[in-house]
């Protein structure tokens, strides 16, 4: 009995546990549902709230908006009101003029009416006296006639012969006057003209030589400029067609050569060397061809610089190179570059005293003389050469026909010509200006030169001691050892039959041989 009630007991506590969970859990639902409701409905408050302040603002945008094109169509209205009336005012004030305008030429037609009708009366007026002046005009003929016995064409033909022949007289004396005139001053004004040019342009007369001078620092610097056994000065006159004398003058080394070019290239080669102080064979050729080069880049600057000066513009890159060439030649002694400058000069005052263009003058006297410096010398004279690189540059025919000219290789066709003419003779006549003798020593050494190159494998030829010896330098590979015994004779054969000279020439032909490589 005990035992039942026990087991009941512990059922109804069992019942009662699982009633109360239950009741627990219902519960609990209900409230997170009554929750879930309550937090739902706050959100869905939330939202209509921050829609309808959303709605609200957008009514006020769309107002603000409306407003904002309402004011802007106004003010649209406001100005096209105002351009209305501006154009009527300006219609009404057209209006007021052309008003004006119709009185007015109303006005002058009564008034054009009244003068018409006015001298309609003094026509008939004048033609009434014109019949009367003709009649008494024919009156006054007929009584000449009577009384002269010739008729009034007769007469008018006698009186304009006399006319005639007394202008003619009066004309023929005029024109005497003149020509006599002319023939007296015409003399007088060109030795004028060209007096003047010649006292406005003062330049120096400069003698070129055909030696430089080269200072060193101590006579111990003459030894290594040698070299052992020479092989330093023989590989820089090799490589410089210069002749270099090294005697007992102190501190002093002589370059000898015709060439300026040559002498400045072994000036400015030797210079380099002794301040380096490393001069062996191959730093002598390195740095006589980087000399070269400054030498090129000098001839462009020079030509450029006087071309500024001259105020001359557009000329070829090449034309101004041949311009700075002339620094390093001279015609006659006389400096190339400075007696193209005076021509210049002389013809651009000489052509403005004239009445012709100045700056055309100025041009073909700066170019008259550049067939003496160009790279290639063909048997031509100068001046023809000089022409006809002018017209290869694409120079204008009046330049080309003054260098060609200059010189009467050519007819004249211009008036610059004859000016280009006078005035190279103006500056190559004054004392002193020039020295025939050096111009055909340098000549001769030239074609000295010229005539050993024609030989094949012949690379440079240098004419040295004054013209005395000539250096012939081949090419290892095309002229062999028996070869070159055989071009020396052949050589000196030619210059024997083809060319007159003072003593002997002394033929030398080198032929080296070179191997050289580069550790890396």
């Amino acid at each position: 009995m005990t035992l039942i009630q026990g087991t009941i007991g512990g059922g109804l506590t069992a019942f009662l546990c699982i009633s109360v969970l239950i009741f627990g859990f219902v519960v609990s639902y209900v409230l997170w549902q009554l929750s879930f409701k309550k937090k739902s409905r706050k959100i869905i408050d939330e939202a209509e709230a921050e829609a309808e302040v959303i709605r609200k603002e957008k009514i006020l945008q769309a107002k603000e908006r409306f407003l904002q094109l309402k004011s802007d169509h106004e003010k649209v209205i406001t100005e096209k009101n105002v351009k209305i009336a501006q154009a009527e005012n300006r219609i009404r004030q057209k209006e007021l003029t052309l008003s004006q305008k119709i009185e007015e030429a109303q006005r002058k037609k009564n008034e054009s009416e009244a003068i018409r009708e006015n001298l309609t009366a003094q026509l008939e007026i004048v033609d009434k006296k014109s019949e009367e002046l003709a009649r008494l005009h024919k009156q006054q003929i007929d009584q000449l006639e009577a009384i002269s016995g010739y008729s009034a064409e007769e007469a008018k033909n006698h009186l304009v012969e006399s006319l005639k022949a007394e202008a003619r007289t009066d004309a023929m004396s005029y024109v005497n006057e003149i020509l006599d005139e002319a023939k007296m001053t015409a003399n007088k004004e060109a030795k004028r003209i060209v007096i003047q040019t010649i006292q406005r342009v003062a330049a120096e007369n400069a003698i070129e030589n055909a030696v430089t001078v080269f200072h060193i620092d101590s006579d111990e610097m003459k030894g290594r400029i040698i070299g052992r056994e020479g092989r330093n000065i023989r590989a820089l006159e090799a490589a410089t067609g210069v002749e270099i004398i090294v005697d007992d003058t102190p501190e002093a080394i002589v370059l000898s050569a015709f060439d300026p070019v040559r002498r400045e290239i072994a000036r400015l080669a030797l210079h380099q060397l002794v301040t380096d102080g490393r001069i062996h064979p191959a730093r002598i050729e390195e740095m006589v061809e980087k000399t070269r080069k400054q030498v090129e880049e000098e001839i462009l600057e020079v030509g450029k610089r006087t071309a500024i000066d001259l105020g001359i513009h557009s000329l070829h890159p090449e034309l101004i190179r041949l311009v700075g060439k002339m620094k390093y030649r001279s015609s006659y002694g006389q400096n190339l570059l400075m007696h193209s400058r005076e021509v210049a000069n002389l013809s651009s005052i000489m052509a403005a005293e004239l009445g012709l263009n100045p700056k055309l003058a100025k041009r073909a006297g700066l170019l008259h003389d550049i067939g003496k410096v160009p790279d290639d010398e063909p048997e031509l004279p100068h001046a023809i050469l000089g022409m006809k690189v002018a017209e290869k540059y694409k120079e204008k025919p009046e330049i080309c026909n003054s260098i060609g000219a200059h010189h009467d290789e050519t007819e004249m066709t211009t008036l610059i010509a004859p000016i280009i003419q006078v005035c190279d003779a103006i500056s190559g006549a004054r004392p002193g200006a020039r020295r025939e003798v050096v111009e055909s020593y340098i000549k001769r050494l030239k074609e000295l030169e010229s005539l050993a190159l024609q030989y094949p494998g012949v690379t440079k030829t240098y004419a040295i001691q004054a013209g005395r010896e000539l250096r012939v330098i081949v090419g290892a590979e095309k002229v062999s050892d028996k070869d070159a015994e055989g071009l020396s004779f052949d050589i000196a054969r030619k210059i024997q039959n083809e060319m007159t000279y003072p003593g002997h020439i002394k033929i030398t032909v080198i032929r080296e041989t070179r191997a050289v490589n580069y550790a890396k």
